[in-house]
């Protein structure tokens, strides 16, 4: 089992900015690949951002990019969140797959997840 803590959401305006951690406590989040999910009320859950244990390939949904940037280290794996908007609002969860060599952007790839951090913009 590899649990892991997200942290670092909050409320925020329109155009701010967030950085999102997430870590496994008591381990290192290597040799999995990351990825961050979020889900909005009324939803379902969205892939965002995913980067790869070999050799931090990443891959993002449309629209984040350019304003969205994954990032790890050995503990813990980063989305830093710029020109946040309204729409952006939901829980954002991180989750570890040790399969693939690439980043997945399908849920059930998937075998550990966080419980989530909620960030909210408001417009």
């Amino acid at each position: 089992q590899v649990q892991l803590v997200e942290s670092g959401g909050g409320l925020v305006q329109a155009g701010d900015s967030l950085r999102l951690s997430c870590a496994a406590p008591g381990r290192s989040i290597d040799p999995y690949n990351m990825g961050w999910f979020r889900q909005a009320p009324g939803k379902e859950r969205e892939f965002v951002s995913g980067i790869s244990w070999s050799d931090s390939s990443t891959l993002y949904t449309d629209s984040v990019k350019g304003r969205f940037t994954i990032s790890r280290d050995k503990n813990q794996v980063y989305l830093q969140m710029n020109s946040l908007k309204p729409e952006d609002t939901a829980v954002y969860s991180c989750a570890a797959d040790l399969g693939g060599r690439y980043p997945s952007p399908y849920p059930g790839d998937y075998q550990y997840w966080g419980r989530g951090t909620q960030v909210t913009v408001s417009s």
